[in-house]
């Protein structure tokens, strides 16, 4: 009887967990987008609720396993983008999608910001039929809201490569590093950056009170 109870409560237990499981895996969705500087986009959607983690990576281009240094350098065809997991019972992916849109310039097609060259250009990647009507639909809202070509392009998505460690969660990290102002932390470093560069001023003057993030 006990071994016939025990034999019982396991395959309960796998059960269960297997439910469980899918369960989770099914209340998962990712977005994957290009908004320019990938710590920028890290930072603003790590803040939003529902939102799982971001990744910061390398996508859309033709050059496996890129560097840093050869995705900025141009030729592979990569953007900077970013890998965004979210809870699909908190927000919805046409909801990241908006968002996304209204935390960048979309109408400009040569990079963002500072930042000029094709890795730094917006775009949204898309998996399945779904994705790609629901991030179609969106551009379309935005270039109305903005009477405006939205040139943000809606590409099929490819191998995702995630950037180097030192890229990952640049704008909290503490590390000290040499910047022409002298030794920063990289929070400090980023933040510096981030005012420079006009990100959150041209995302103002382009979206007006549906700007998403701006400071």
């Amino acid at each position: 009887m006990h071994r016939l109870f025990t034999i019982v409560a396991v395959g309960v237990t796998l059960f269960l967990s297997a439910v469980l499981g899918a369960a989770s895996h099914a209340a998962t969705g990712k977005a994957v987008v290009a908004g320019g500087c990938f710590w920028c986009v890290e930072a603003d959607f790590e803040g939003v609720p529902g939102v799982l983690s971001v990744v910061s990576g390398y996508t859309g281009g033709t050059v496996a396993n890129p560097t840093y240094k050869q995705v900025t350098a141009g030729g592979t065809g990569h953007y900077e983008a970013v890998e965004i997991t979210f809870d699909t019972t908190r927000i919805s992916y046409d909801q990241v999608v908006r968002l996304f849109l209204r935390s960048v310039d979309p109408l400009d097609a040569g990079g963002q910001f500072c930042d000029r060259g094709d890795s730094y250009r917006t775009a949204i990647f898309v998996s399945n039929a779904a994705e790609r009507a629901s991030a179609e639909a969106a551009v379309a809202e935005a270039s109305q809201a903005l009477g405006a070509a939205v040139v943000t392009p809606v590409l099929a998505a490819g191998p995702f490569y995630e950037a180097e460690a030192y890229h990952q969660d640049y704008y909290k990290s503490r590390d000290i590093i040499l910047t022409r102002a002298g030794p920063k932390q990289k929070r400090n470093a980023y933040t510096f950056y981030r005012n420079a560069c006009g990100r959150d001023d041209r995302v103002r003057a382009v979206w007006g009170d549906q700007a998403a993030f701006a400071k």
